[in-house]
Parts: structure tokens; C-alpha cells; sequence
């Protein structure tokens, strides 16, 4: 039980729930969806299981390379504790992140150049993170990467090109890429200093609501007021995340990020806000199943 204890810790697998989130969303974005939409639920699974691998790999392989410095500042944690061996975490860890690269890379053509990319980001953040004060973009790219790979995957795997090039020319994959790069920088500059003594900085916190304006942006009509649902619903959880770092008589960072990771749920579904009920309903378990699972295996 301790080594399962572990691996789940190592893996941060509650936040798995945020990782499907950005396969869906990005899926939704390559296809689009109308009346007639049908979801391809056995090639989603393939992209999620793709995806699923390579973010474990890449939270394994953080510790694998954190290790220095957590048996310093993060004595707890699965390898200073000994509860896992540092070469089994290596081990695991390239083993996760090129499995999960092949079955990305499977469709071929730009699809595999992105799940390259992909790899390739995570194994640059993962060996530079500590040294530098832009890590946040780095691990922000990666969530970026993988909406847009997510988009393509679909693309590649359904044939409906004259959709997926409509979203392209229109935006969509990009733009939703880059509001989710820039809530994940912020919620990301947060994490840098979970551990640091001192004051903690606001410019990241105006990042959080950039695709809530994206959002009021782009969906006109109809869709504007799923958008406006969606929207009050992020900036009220963001609100209530942040609450525990800057109106707190006790600054709890790791609760504010925590709550923001989960928060990702909601800003893929708010990109999609007009998406069919039961997918909206999709977006929503997975929020509350990332909540529910932080109980259990923390999120940093």
C-alpha cells in the first residue's frame, strides 16, 4: 500500500481530471458539433490514454529530477521518504512519457510532430524548472501543446477536414490554446513561490481572467449566454481559490493552486460553451472528480 500510495503521489493524479478535460475540449475544437454531432468515444479513449501517459511520465520524471531539493525543502515526498527507489522513478517515469508519445504519434503527420513537441517540452521543463524564472510559461506551453494536439488528433482521426480548417481559419484551437497558456502561467507563477517565504505578487492572478474576456470576446447570440453561465462560474471559483493566499489570516498557496488546477476543468468547458448537454455534463464531473481526488493525493 505504501508503494501505491506513492505512485499516485509521484504521478499527482489528481489532476488527471484536468488532462482529459484539454483532451475533450481540444477533440470538440478539431470536429466542431452540431445536431447530428456523435462523440467517437473508443478514439477519444485512445487520445486520453496517450495523453494520460505522458503527463504521468512527466510528474514521475519532476521528482526523479526535483530530488536534490526535496530532500532538502520536501523531506515527505515518495523518494527522500524512501517509500520508492530514485532509479525505479527514472525508470517509470521515460517509460510512461514514451509510451504515451507513441500512441500520440500513431495518426502520423502533424500529430506527430506535436506529440514530439510535446515530449519535448515536458523533458525540457522537468531539467530546467528550478534553475529558471520562466518555467511557468514552459509547463504552461505543454497545456497548449496539448489542446492543439488533442485538435488535431481528432482531425486525423475522423477525416472531417472542411470542419477542422473552419475552426483553424476561425481561431478557435489557437486562441483557446493561448487563454489556457496564459491561466496556467498564472496559476503556475502561484506554485513557484508555494514554498518561499515573503510577499506574494497579483500581476498573475489578472492572467486567471483572460479567458473569461476571450470568451465574452468571441461567442455571440445564443452562445453568449452559455458563455456568461460559464464565465461567472469560473471567476467565482477562481475568487474563492484565491481567497486562501491573499484574504487568509494564514496564506495556504497549496489550497489556492489546488483549487485553480481543478478551476482548468472550467475554462475548457467555457471555450466549448455551447457544446451539447451531456458533454457539458462531462466537463462538470471531471471538475468535481479532480476536487474529489485532491482529498486524497495532492495536486502539487
Amino acid at each position: 500500500m505504501n508503494t501505491l500510495r506513492a505512485l499516485l503521489v509521484l504521478g499527482r493524479v489528481s489532476n488527471l481530471p484536468t488532462i482529459w478535460s484539454n483532451c475533450l475540449c481540444g477533440w470538440l475544437i478539431g470536429v466542431g458539433f452540431s445536431d447530428s454531432f456523435r462523440m467517437d468515444w473508443a478514439m477519444f479513449a485512445w487520445l486520453a490514454s496517450g495523453a494520460t501517459a505522458m503527463y504521468l511520465g512527466g510528474m514521475v520524471l519532476n521528482d526523479a529530477c526535483d530530488v536534490a531539493f526535496d530532500r532538502e525543502h520536501r523531506p515527505e515526498r515518495p523518494i527522500p521518504s524512501g517509500a520508492i527507489a530514485e532509479k525505479t522513478v527514472w525508470y517509470l517515469g521515460i517509460g510512461l512519457l514514451a509510451a504515451g508519445t507513441g500512441l500520440l504519434a500513431i495518426p502520423g503527420g502533424a500529430t506527430a510532430l506535436l506529440a514530439l513537441a510535446l515530449f519535448n517540452c515536458i523533458l525540457l521543463y522537468n531539467f530546467i524548472h528550478k534553475q529558471t524564472e520562466w518555467s511557468p510559461g514552459l509547463i504552461a506551453v505543454c497545456r497548449l501543446l496539448l489542446i492543439v494536439l488533442a485538435a488535431c488528433f481528432a482531425f486525423g482521426t475522423t477525416g472531417n477536414e472542411a470542419t477542422f480548417f473552419a475552426h483553424i481559419q476561425s481561431g478557435a484551437a489557437v486562441w483557446t490554446a493561448l487563454v489556457l497558456f496564459a491561466y496556467v502561467t498564472g496559476l503556475s507563477c502561484l506554485a513557484k513561490v508555494e514554498s518561499a517565504e515573503g510577499p506574494v505578487r497579483y500581476w498573475p492572478c489578472a492572467l486567471l481572467a483572460l479567458p473569461v474576456g476571450l470568451a465574452l470576446m468571441v461567442n455571440v447570440g445564443d452562445a453568449r449566454k452559455d458563455a456568461l453561465l460559464v464565465g461567472a462560474i469560473l471567476v467565482l471559483w477562481v475568487v474563492r481559490s484565491l481567497r486562501a493566499t491573499f484574504w487568509a489570516k494564514q496564506r495556504d498557496i497549496g489550497r489556492t493552486v489546488g483549487g485553480l488546477l481543478a478551476g482548468i476543468v472550467l475554462v475548457d468547458l467555457l471555450a466549448v460553451a455551447h457544446a451539447p448537454t451531456e458533454l457539458a455534463a462531462v466537463f462538470l464531473g471531471l471538475f468535481v472528480l479532480a476536487l474529489a481526488a485532491q482529498k486524497w493525493v495532492p495536486a502539487t
